[in-house]
């Protein structure tokens, strides 16, 4: 008894089954969690850690030196780069994909506090934050005041805001931009400490043991105990004023009488901006492997409280919401979805033009998606753009065994026989097709289940997905047709068709017979289709060479990334000004909808010459443009600004290499020598950029920042009683802007900042006037003690894998493929690399030469599988040749389209190719059953056989080939939110079906029986030899 005899008879058990099926997919469906993309992030974890005044070469040096040396023995890491800046480090490390990230994080925190003790004492300690620095905020909130200052705004930000939201499950960190956090400021005149004869180190110490905090104890009386509280804590500026520095001829030095003390902020030289007004601008950036929609839903839910605390007088907008273009690119491809699933159920009522007869093969597609659903929730999937399309692909070729089936009941019942009967003998009769079918088709998505890397993760919830679809409509196609088809079925009315039906059924026969008649031309000549085959084949191979090749097609999520970055040395005024030119660009641009400009420390950046911006565009329906158009456009503007380089990039739908750069694509080069390094970074500069095939050409090597060089003369220092030590320290004490004390409140802690006037801090002749006592009590000048010269050095030093670095970052040309680009540039690099300095590709890039050499595998083993497939299910090695001599054919097509409509092969479209593999071969399965059956069974032979395959299986063929056409069209010609992924794919699918479907009814009749001829021949050969040797023995 097989599997579709069972469910006839039993219809109460069949109906059971499909309910349950559509109970259990239903509530997952429900409960299903919106993504944009399958979980892929790198474990990613960033380390920050700042030493106010230090140069970059001291950061890297004594700071990240020796964390990286301890981070480099953690298990698991993929990737260790650094940026050194003034005063401050920033350590990316990035984990290989199987590593677990809090894991990670452990081991990173037990590095750290290791390390603790090689680092400088006075420094802030390093801090970790689970969160990939390339990645962009999932939400901006920006808050603005008419009324109130920006440290009282930086307070509610920082305190109440910020706070709160970092404790939001999947926030990796709240970046404050423009943080305008109060300070009590200090502003010595070095001329007053000069006539008082004060050093600025007693400065310093009076400070520190004037404001305390420190336990007073408790008073244990007889019958009672009192806690001991001293009023040692100093709170604003207005107390520290009268604070007395020292005694001079019997009267008290005061706070006040040396310089400046005032309320401030701790980062004066950092400012931002919400549609061009001063704002404080807190960017939301989620844990990577965590979900963009739930963590932002839950972000704004928390915001909605916070909110409720805060005065009226602050305003909170939402800048940008990463969510609400992922939720609308979701629902593109869900109606997507639907309209697909319309036309293929139009599809197979104008072949059958019967409404039961198309109901009944239809209900394959609801229950194959609910289903589908149901295992996508205990896998842990998530409805995203990927799983969408896989499930919108897969309606064109799940309904594809139910129509086979309900035509062959059709077809036995045109026999005369009763539709019981019919349904019994016409699933007995396909059954082993359909199997052979949905087997050999999930076949296909096998390699890529089990493919690592990159690529494996993206894919492999787009392989399950569509597999389990497929594995499902199998199911309902050998229980639920046939079933539905034996009591609902009705013998045709003869001679009562209406005229609709009449004039379809002559416009089928007529194409039958035009089909037959060409395919006995095509017969007669094999031999020039066999040729014609090979030349396929051979241009295929061709145009798989010479097509563009990209990684993943760029993506239209309303937001582009900007970076501005003026000359080294350039002053923080003069970045203002500069920054808010740039500003008024972006303002007046049609297309924008809001934006977000930064300059100075705070957020992401290290280097006071480089601002930021971030742009949320409007809709696409609203704008004429893309986003890349759009940041081209930009980019082209902002000549206008003198002095200034900014660039403009849309951020890719995957981030990798947790480096942050000004363009897209990476080129990374290291060497121990940084001299060498260091020249030949400049050389390959150039060089790229006189490469036509690349644009924005940037590197982050910068080393011409003015700089003061002090050379401390030793042994005069010690002469005085003095030490180098002191000698820095003083230098600290006046332009390292350094916390000297701390105000501690209920709620916060605010730093005290000691630092000479302004404006001595712009003329380098002030450093005279700074004084240190000497051993004998004298003040000695600074310039009694050093030679000090101007000089040049580096505003940041690079590491990656502990040695010194530089990235140079590109952009691709309009027009040029990413892996043009990468040929260029590997060529241009290579006359210029000399023994001791390696070069490779970073980020994207990277990504983009490891996804090459994997999917070539991959699509080799996807043929190799469908191979051993078929070669099992029909017991021979001759078979399967035949079924898949289509290949080219689809290939062919796939290539040709994706050239004609301009685009690249990328990952999707490659994806898209290898579904080709398993669609294909539909056709040839359908004839080769028929044929072999007609073969053996009625012993006629090759060339009838497979005829009269051709004939009785053209209308299944043409149904299930429109279907699957159908099915994929609406996703080849998408638009909306997020359909610049989707096309490639679909329109890849839709060349190489229309190409190899159609060739393929001429091409496999001729492949079959040469094969089978071929067979025959070497079966008579063998036979030949046997009777020889048996001969020869006797």
């Amino acid at each position: 008894m097989n599997i579709a005899e069972l469910f006839i008879k039993r219809p109460v058990m069949t109906t059971l089954v499909m309910a349950g099926i559509l109970v259990f997919g239903a509530a997952a469906y429900v409960r299903l969690p919106v993504s944009d993309l399958p979980t892929i992030d790198y474990p990613t974890i960033s380390v920050n850690a700042s030493l106010p005044g230090a140069s970059p070469e001291t950061m890297a040096s004594s700071v990240a030196t020796p964390l990286e040396r301890q981070f480099s023995t953690i298990a698991g890491l993929d990737a260790l780069t650094s940026t050194s800046g003034q005063g401050n480090v920033s350590i990316t490390l990035q984990f290989t994909l199987d590593r677990d990230i809090d894991a990670a994080a452990a081991d990173v925190q037990a590095a750290i506090a290791q390390t603790l003790r090689q680092l400088p004492q006075n420094m802030v300690p390093p801090s970790y934050s689970k969160v990939d620095p390339s990645q962009s905020p999932v939400l901006f909130f920006a808050l603005t005041s008419a009324s109130l200052p920006l440290s009282t705004l930086d307070e509610y930000g920082q305190t109440l805001i910020s706070q709160r939201l970092s404790t939001v499950e999947g926030v990796a960190q709240v970046a404050v931009y423009g943080s305008q956090k109060y300070a009590v400021r200090i502003q010595l005149d070095p001329q007053a400490l000069a006539a008082r004869k004060i050093g600025l180190d007693e400065v310093s110490r009076a400070i520190s043991t004037g404001n305390v905090n420190l336990p007073s104890g408790i008073l244990w009386g007889t019958d009672r105990a009192y806690a001991v509280e001293a009023e040692g804590q100093l709170e604003n500026a207005d107390a520290f004023r009268p604070l007395i520095v020292a005694m001079r001829d019997g009267a008290p030095v005061r706070l006040g009488d040396l310089g400046r003390v005032i309320d401030s902020v701790q980062e004066t030289k950092a400012a931002s901006w919400f549609n061009g007004t001063r704002a404080i601008v807190l960017a939301i950036q989620r844990q990577p492997g965590t979900n963009t929609v739930a963590v932002a839903e839950r972000v704004k839910a928390a915001m909605v409280q916070i909110q409720r605390q805060l005065p009226a007088a602050v305003k909170v907008e939402t800048l940008y919401d990463r969510s609400e273009t992922i939720q609308e690119s979701v629902h593109e491809v869900k109606f997507t979805l639907y309209l697909t699933l319309c036309l293929v159920v139009l599809t197979i009522f104008l072949f059958l033009r019967n409404i039961s007869a198309t109901v009944i093969p239809s209900l394959a597609l609801p229950m194959s998606l609910v289903g589908t659903f149901a295992v996508m929730y205990l896998l842990g999937y998530s409805l995203d753009n990927l799983s969408l399309m896989a499930l919108t692909l897969s309606v064109g070729f799940v309904v594809d065994d139910a129509i086979v089936m309900l035509e062959n009941i059709v077809r036995h019942m045109e026999m005369g026989k009763s539709a019981r009967r019919a349904a019994f003998d016409g699933a007995r009769e396909i059954g082993f097709t359909i199997l052979s079918m949905t087997i050999s088709l999930v076949a296909v998505f096998i390699p890529l289940v089990f493919m690592g890397g990159l690529i494996g993760r993206l894919f492999r919830e787009f392989a399950v997905t569509i597999a389990v679809a497929i594995l499902v409509s199998g199911f309902v196609s050998l229980t639920l047709t046939p079933m539905l088809g034996s009591r609902f079925l009705r013998p045709g009315r003869h001679g009562g068709h209406g005229k609709f039906y009449l004039a379809t059924e002559r416009v089928y026969d007529g194409a039958l017979q035009l089909y037959l008649r060409s395919l006995g031309w095509v017969m007669a000549r094999r031999g020039a289709a066999l040729l014609g085959s090979l030349g396929i084949l051979v241009a295929t191979v061709w145009l798989a060479i010479i097509i563009p090749k990209g990684f993943l097609p760029s993506e239209d999520t309303a937001q582009l990334r900007g970076t501005t970055e003026a000359a080294e040395g350039t002053s923080f005024d003069a970045m203002l000004r500069l920054q808010q030119q740039a500003a008024a660009i972006v303002q007046a641009d049609s297309n924008v909808a809001g934006f977000m400009s930064a300059v100075g420390s705070g957020g992401r950046s290290t280097n006071i010459n480089q601002g930021r911006f971030f742009i949320h565009l409007k809709p696409r329906r609203e704008r004429e443009r893309s986003a890349d158009e759009v940041a081209r456009s930009l980019s082209g503007k902002m000549s206008a600004v003198p002095g200034m380089k900014v660039y403009f990039t849309n951020p890719p739908p995957i981030s990798i290499g947790g480096r942050s750069t000004k363009s897209l694509y990476q080129y990374t080069i290291q060497g121990p020598d940084i001299q060498e390094l260091y020249a030949t970074a400049a050389k390959l500069d150039a060089a790229l950029r006189a490469l036509p095939e690349v644009r924005d050409v940037t590197s982050d090597l910068q080393i011409k920042n003015p700089e003061v060089r002090v050379r401390i003369d030793r042994e005069r220092t010690a002469a005085y009683g003095l030490t180098v030590q002191a000698v820095e320290q003083a230098l600290y004490d006046a332009y390292g802007a350094r916390q000297v004390s701390t105000i501690y409140t209920a709620t916060n802690q605010y730093w005290v900042i000691l630092e000479l006037l302004p404006e001595y801090q712009r003329d380098l002749g002030a450093l005279s006037l700074i004084g240190l006592r000497a051993a004998s009590g004298s003040l000695v000048p600074l310039t009694a003690l050093a030679e000090i010269t101007p000089d040049v050095g580096p505003l940041t030093v690079n590491h990656s894998g502990q040695l010194p670095s530089v990235t140079l970052s590109f952009d691709v040309a309009p027009g040029v493929s990413i892996g043009q680009a990468v040929a260029k540039v590997e060529a241009a690099a290579a006359p210029l690399l000399p023994g001791a300095v390696t070069a490779r590709f970073a980020g994207t890039a990277q990504a983009f030469q490891q996804s090459q050499q994997g999917l070539l595998i991959l699509l080799v083993l996807a043929i190799v599988v469908i191979y051993i497939v078929l070669g099992i299910l029909y017991e021979s090695f001759i078979h399967p040749l035949t079924i898949l001599s289509g290949l080219p054919f689809a290939g062919f097509g796939a290539l040709v389209t994706l050239l004609i409509a301009g685009l690249d092969l990328s990952v999707y479209a490659f994806v898209g190719i290898i579904m080709l593999v398993g669609l294909v071969k539909k056709n040839a399965i359908m004839m080769l059953d028929f044929a072999i059956d007609a073969e053996r069974k009625e012993g006629k032979p090759p060339e009838v056989a497979i005829l009269e395959a051709a004939r009785v299986r053209f209308r299944p063929i043409m149904m299930t080939t429109f279907a699957a056409l159908l099915g994929t069209l609406p996703i080849a010609f998408a638009t909306g939110t997020g359909a610049e992924a989707r096309r490639p794919l679909g329109l890849a699918v839709v060349g190489g079906l229309l190409f190899s479907q159609f060739v393929t009814l001429y091409v496999t009749p001729v492949i079959y029986v040469a094969l089978d001829r071929l067979a025959a021949r070497r079966g008579r050969r063998e036979s030949v030899a046997t009777v020889t040797t048996v001969a020869t023995v006797h």
